[in-house]
């Protein structure tokens, strides 16, 4: 009988990537005609305030009131040309070292990996693309002729995220009980709560309390990293090839570690500097 197949549900901003992915996008979109300069400078704000204040329920509220008046009337092509053409250049050097080798690991487990961002599909699926996720769950703005309405079809954000991951679940057959969750927020609570092995990554404050009641690692990632010089022509497998390198007995080893201890802090700091010192 086959093993129950198993996800990684990992939330993008400050989980994976160090700061917000849709406001790292807010020049390119100033430069091409999207957003005025008093957006612009409002954006930088938000910047500010979302990486050192946090993304409580308020601010997602505002961040959502806001996202929908903005949009209105972009054109959607546009958009997803100007996220491909930048996507390297704003993103690649903001992912953690740490989170790519978590991916990497899950994937020489034969898990799947998930993105699951309140940033808009168009913004999440290249960066997931990028990643090499299995698959994205992210917030839908509504479109008609070609551009936004400024209504959203679904916001993933707190519940809404538990449920789409439910949905995944059934649809694709994972036990939840075996699953892992990566989040930085309090407001990802529901879907942490959701699936057998919840990490709080980064958290803030509110999440650092309850994964602390609650018995719950925390990682702290620190080492934003470009991905290309990480690991060169990165694909959705690029630990198969990795590992096939630098020796099977040390790639079953760790693997066995994971599958027997996989919610152990110290099983993922191993991982993460075997995997490291195979890289040279």
């Amino acid at each position: 009988m086959d093993s129950p197949r198993i996800a990684a549900f990992f939330d993008l901003d400050k989980t994976i990537i160090a700061r917000s992915s849709t406001l790292a996008f807010s020049r390119p979109f100033y430069r091409g005609g999207l957003l005025s300069r008093s957006a612009l400078l409002k954006s930088a704000y938000a910047q500010f305030v979302y990486l050192f204040g946090g993304a409580d329920h308020d601010r997602m509220e505002q961040l959502r009131v806001s996202l929908s008046s903005l949009v209105k009337d972009w054109d959607v092509a546009q958009v997803r040309q100007i996220v491909a053409e930048a996507l390297h250049e704003l993103i690649d050097p903001l992912v953690y070292d740490e989170a790519v080798a978590l991916i990497e690991e899950h994937h020489a487990a034969g898990h799947h990996v998930v993105i699951v961002s309140t940033s808009g599909v168009e913004v999440v699926d290249p960066i997931g693309r990028m990643l090499g996720a299995d698959e994205i769950v992210a917030t839908r703005m509504a479109v008609a002729d070609g551009r936004y309405t400024g209504e959203i079809d679904f916001y993933a954000y707190g519940q809404g995220k538990a449920d789409a991951v439910t949905r995944l679940a059934a649809q694709h057959g994972y036990v939840l009980a075996d699953c892992f969750g990566y989040s930085d927020s309090v407001t990802d609570l529901p879907m942490l709560e959701a699936v057998g092995h919840p990490y709080a990554v980064n958290p803030d404050r509110a999440l650092r309390r309850e994964a602390a009641s609650r018995g719950w690692p925390v990682l702290d990632f620190s080492r934003p990293v470009r991905i290309r010089s990480r690991v060169p022509g990165m694909r959705s497998r690029p630990v198969l090839t990795t590992v096939a390198l630098v020796g099977a007995a040390g790639a079953a080893g760790m693997l066995w570690l994971r599958l027997r201890h996989p919610g152990h802090p110290v099983v993922l700091l191993l991982a993460h500097r075997w995997r490291r010192a195979c890289q040279g």
